[in-house]
């Protein structure tokens, strides 16, 4: 039987004067290979490269150019989810958004996901098979939620204006007495079409009709005015990449009193696990209960997210919205200068954040936009969805929302009709 010393008593031996033991030599066992299958794809070789990314003006809808600040709290330490630390961290992202939306409502949290992940969280959780939903359609954001609503089986009905055009108080009474609707959605920033939606008395509204008031304000939140709770919105939700200066990959979410109990109170399981909000709601300790893990939040994101929350509470809501309609204010000047025409045209209704221009007569839109891109590494957008061939879209948002963007962009404008090709379409 072979016997086995420790090293360490085998040199004190040696140092004692003691006969040295002749040990066999062990050798390791016959490795063994884990693949059952030889490999048909090689490593890429594209990724033995670099990584190298454009340094790029992003002046379109978003995403916005991230700030310092929030580079730096990307380049942090990875902690647990569960980690005591991380639910401060979430608490701390629950007062900013409170702060930000203006509700002291307690069911309030971010959702692991863009803006669109907030809609379906939203409709998700209130719409029950066949309840009738009346959904405001002026732009593509209108347009996203009526689908995805036909999906979870509501009875959609459309209230559809042309881009550029806005909902009055009568228009959705109408709406609300004809459908009956148990929700009503409205873009409070369309930034496909540059609107800013009127608020003030469509929640009474709406609760008059026993109906939830859901608004959108993914575009809006921190550069336009809003006020969850004395516009009595139901539903709110915005997105980290606007005006936050944060990356894509986390939205904002605040449920009324009222929204919360027709979730909490519904009579079937909302089709989705991953956005059922009691258990969202629990893990972001908006309820009574210990903390339960649902799924596993991108933890550097969050951190990107506190920090653009942090640093709009520092700013100042007011001083915010100040910031964004003085820097769009410069840009309509010098947008006018060039013989550019705003195509919103009602200026009580033109959104703070993004700014829609008619596309020049003879002008391609791609042709400026990439024009843009390639000569000046400014980037600013085309339209979407039913604006698409109408508009060019600028935006200025958070950080970006300075007089020195806005002549940074004037001046690439300017060399783009200048040199792009006229007479395309």
């Amino acid at each position: 039987m072979q016997r086995f010393i420790p090293s360490s008593v085998f040199l004190a031996s040696q140092a004692a004067g003691w006969v040295q033991l002749h040990l066999p030599v062990l050798t390791p066992p016959q490795s063994r290979t884990m693949a059952s299958h030889s490999l048909t794809v090689a490593p890429p070789a594209s990724l033995r490269k670099p990584l190298k990314i454009p340094d790029r003006l992003l002046l379109g809808p978003g995403p916005s150019n991230l700030s310092s600040r929030i580079m730096r709290a990307g380049g942090l330490q990875m902690i647990g989810h569960m980690h005591e630390e991380m639910f401060q961290i979430m608490d701390e992202i629950k007062d900013g958004i409170r702060y930000a939306f203006q509700t002291q409502n307690k069911v309030t949290l971010a959702i692991s996901g863009s803006g669109h992940t907030a809609m379906e969280t939203a409709l998700f959780n209130v719409i029950e098979p066949g309840e009738s939903v009346l959904v405001g359609v002026n732009g593509m954001w209108g347009q996203r939620v009526a689908e995805m609503a036909e999906r979870m089986g509501g009875k959609v009905h459309q209230m559809v204006k042309a881009p550029g055009e806005y909902y009055t108080l009568q228009d959705v009474e109408k709406g609300l007495t004809q459908h009956k609707p148990v929700l009503l959605f409205l873009t409070h920033g369309e930034s496909s079409s540059g609107v800013a939606q009127p608020l003030d008395g469509y929640g009474d509204l709406c609760h008059r009709h026993n109906c939830l008031l859901l608004v959108d304000s993914v575009a809006s939140l921190g550069g336009a005015p809003i006020y969850m709770d004395k516009q009595g919105i139901d539903i709110l939700y915005s997105g980290s990449q606007k005006v936050l200066n944060s990356p894509p990959g986390t939205s904002l979410m605040s449920f009324s009193e009222k929204a919360r109990n027709k979730i909490f109170n519904r009579k079937t399981k909302p089709y989705s696990f991953n956005l059922d909000l009691k258990w969202l709601a629990n893990f972001w300790g908006c309820d009574d209960n210990p903390r339960v893990y649902h799924h596993t939040t991108p933890v550097i994101s969050l951190f990107g997210l506190r920090e653009g929350l942090a640093a709009l509470a520092e700013e100042g809501l007011e001083e915010s919205w100040k910031k964004h309609q003085a820097a769009t204010d410069y840009l309509y000047k010098e947008l006018q200068k060039l013989g550019l025409q705003l195509f919103v045209k009602d200026p009580k209704v033109r959104l703070p954040t993004v700014t829609t221009v008619a596309i020049p007569p003879g002008y391609n839109w791609k042709d400026i936009t990439s024009y843009l891109i390639k000569k000046h590494d400014i980037e600013i957008t085309g339209g979407l969805g039913p604006s698409v061939g109408m508009v060019l879209r600028i935006g200025l948002l958070g950080c970006n929302a300075t007089k020195a963007n806005v002549d940074r962009v004037i001046r690439a404008l300017k060399d783009a009709l200048q040199n792009c090709p006229k007479n395309k379409l």
